[in-house]
């Protein structure tokens, strides 16, 4: 199953080094029988999009808590075994358990933030807090970080992101 991790540049760099993320359980977001149910219209692409957003959303996060980490934030897409992924409708639509670590032969790519999305990052990471118990100010402030679209980089290019 494919699964979408909210994660920091550090952590991405921890997991290369590690060889992979966990320990299990960890949490992560995918097309969940709840997300189809709430966006039924949508085609797989679509809920896709929708369980990757809400992954950037958890690495904001995650950059709220590691304020010395760049303040890009990232996705990792990887597969995870089926029966392994549990969903946590508790968490959000798109959230799931997992219960297995994830080897990076099992990435199959990451989403990046551009430098250019630095700034703004940076403030929505500060902001999150405050948009996720409905602060109409910081749901604005986290929005104009979701203005910038996350970049491709398939498994083979993380050393150079990295670089």
């Amino acid at each position: 199953m494919r699964v979408y991790l909210g994660v920091t540049l550090t952590e991405l760099a921890a997991a290369v080094a590690a060889g992979g993320f966990g320990p299990p359980p960890m949490l992560g977001y995918a097309v969940t029988p709840t997300l189809r149910e709430w966006y039924a219209e949508g085609d797989l692409e679509e809920l896709e999009y929708a369980a990757t957003s809400e992954a950037a959303k958890a690495s904001l996060r995650r950059l709220s808590l590691d304020p010395d980490a760049p303040p890009r934030r990232v996705v990792v897409a990887a597969e995870a075994p089926d029966g392994l992924v549990l969903p946590d409708a508790s968490v959000g639509r798109a959230a799931v358990v997992i219960q297995a670590a994830i080897p990076m032969d099992k990435v199959a790519s990451v989403h990046v933030d551009e430098e250019a999305a630095a700034g703004s990052v940076r403030s929505a990471a500060e902001a999150v807090e405050k948009a996720d118990a409905g602060d109409e100010d910081a749901v604005f402030t986290v929005d104009e970080a979701f203005g910038y679209e996350l970049l491709w980089y398939a498994r083979q290019e993380i050393p150079d992101l990295l670089s």
